[in-house]
């Protein structure tokens, strides 16, 4: 996919919402457009060379490339992807074009390194979006609808995001009341993939809680709920995770080494005589309660028994708003890295806008090669088949050492934000169509561009 006009950076686009600028009940009914990548390629408009589209619980975002040239207009490019939007989600454009972000250019790439880097996301500093950036990349890489400029950015963003989190504390400290209750947890117990853990309640709060508990490979865990089907559900999606009732509660309290609470319940659930009930069958064994709940789930007073440690969103607060600031500090330098990697992209773009016209001069200068060679063979009549080899390595050596240096120096002039008027000076020198325009392109049909 060639780019004959202008630097490639500016022929980005994206356009988004995510939690920041959408209900998540809009970004539900649009996160199909990203299940669906050979629609897309049949329905994207002829003017978008390349599209990707980027879809999490968090964000639904389309990138997208177009030719460039002082007769391209970036808004109506714009409105083509909101189109297309529009078009394959059933949902009208007047309903989710208020909630819409637009960028072009830089804008773009400094939008993704600020997403990859977890700057943008609801948890700041999360690490789960690089993952999930990682994941759309090379599942689009394979397909037709990702050329150079989009491999060039996402490439660029996922080595951003991986030096924020190894080269700052971004993302070392628990950042969610959830996250920071299991390392409690982990501090108090130790590794937690021998015990047995229980979630209680499995609205937002639990659902997050199960996460961090996926996330550390654990196999002994139950899930209590008031509606037991979602407790089942949830936890077939893990090996050995086990469902249950609310009525289960006694039973567990008397088994596991860590119960979450995080009901939805407008009085307390554990009570303190249940937890005496539950530690008269575990007298030598802790119990280690985190309630969650707001109203919360666990009556005070349990704090008293012994051998009974108990915490709650209170208590938690103060380890979370010290993870937070310690994250908040690292802002600063994760910013200085997008500073460089947009300055190392700029870089790789320009080399970039020079590709096309190098291709297309190696091109002809191969095309020439073939042609005289098979003239003068014809000329030698009956020639060695080993002396054809070495004329054709002969002719093939000499082109590409002619031409050795003029790329060097197309490549260097590119750096130096000149790739415009060189390119077009060598096309006009050695005779070369501008891509799509004529015979350059027809010349090679398979040849990658």
């Amino acid at each position: 996919m060639p780019h004959a006009h202008g630097m490639p950076t500016a022929q980005l686009l994206c356009v988004g919402l995510s939690h920041r600028t959408a209900p998540v009940e809009l970004r539900e009914r649009l996160s199909c457009l990203a299940h669906e990548p050979e629609a897309l390629l049949a329905e994207r408009p002829p003017a978008l060379q390349e599209l990707l589209v980027l879809s999490t619980c968090n964000r639904l975002e389309l990138y997208a490339s177009h030719p460039g040239g002082t007769d391209t207009d970036p808004r109506e490019m714009l409105a083509a992807l909101r189109r297309l939007m529009a078009r394959r989600t059933g949902v009208p454009e007047a309903e989710f074009a208020d909630h819409l972000y637009c960028h072009t250019g830089l804008q773009v790439a400094e939008h993704l390194f600020r997403v990859a880097a977890g700057l943008d996301s609801l948890v700041l500093g999360e690490s789960q979006i690089l993952g999930q950036i990682t994941q759309t990349y090379n599942a689009a890489a394979q397909t037709p609808l990702v050329g150079p400029v989009l491999h060039t950015l996402f490439r660029a963003a996922i080595r951003t995001g991986k030096r924020a989190r190894t080269e700052t504390a971004i993302g070392t400290n628990p950042a969610s009341i959830s996250s920071v209750a299991i390392a409690l947890a982990e501090k108090r117990l130790g590794d937690l993939r021998s015990r047995h853990v229980a979630v209680v309640g499995l609205g937002e709060m639990g659902r997050l809680a199960t996460k961090g508990l996926a996330a550390r490979q654990l196999s002994r865990v139950t899930l209590l709920n008031r509606t037991v089907a979602r407790a089942q559900q949830a936890a077939a999606q893990q090996p050995g995770w086990e469902a249950g009732s609310l009525a289960d509660l006694p039973q567990m309290l008397a088994s596991a080494d860590v119960v979450v609470s995080a009901t939805a319940t407008p009085a307390p659930i554990i009570t303190a005589e249940m937890v005496h009930q539950a530690m008269a069958q575990r007298p030598e064994r802790p119990l280690l309660l985190l309630d969650l709940a707001v109203p919360r789930d666990v009556e005070p007073t349990v704090a008293l028994l012994p051998q009974v440690f108990l915490y709650d969103v209170d208590d938690l607060m103060g380890s979370l708003d010290a993870a937070l600031s310690a994250r908040r500090q690292e802002v600063p330098r994760v910013e200085a890295i997008i500073g460089q990697e947009m300055a190392a992209l700029e870089l790789a773009m320009r080399e970039l806008a020079m590709r096309p016209v190098v291709v297309d001069l190696r091109q002809k200068a191969e095309a020439i090669r073939q042609a005289e060679l098979a003239r003068a063979l014809r000329h030698l009549g009956d020639v060695d088949p080993a002396v054809v080899e070495q004329l054709h390595h002969f002719s093939r050596a000499l082109v590409n050492k002619l031409l050795h240096e003029p790329t060097v120096r197309l490549k260097e002039q590119a750096q130096n934000g000149q790739a415009e008027v060189y390119a077009s000076t060598v096309r006009d020198l050695f005779g070369l169509t501008e891509p799509g325009t004529g015979e350059a392109e027809s010349a090679q049909p398979g040849a990658a561009r």
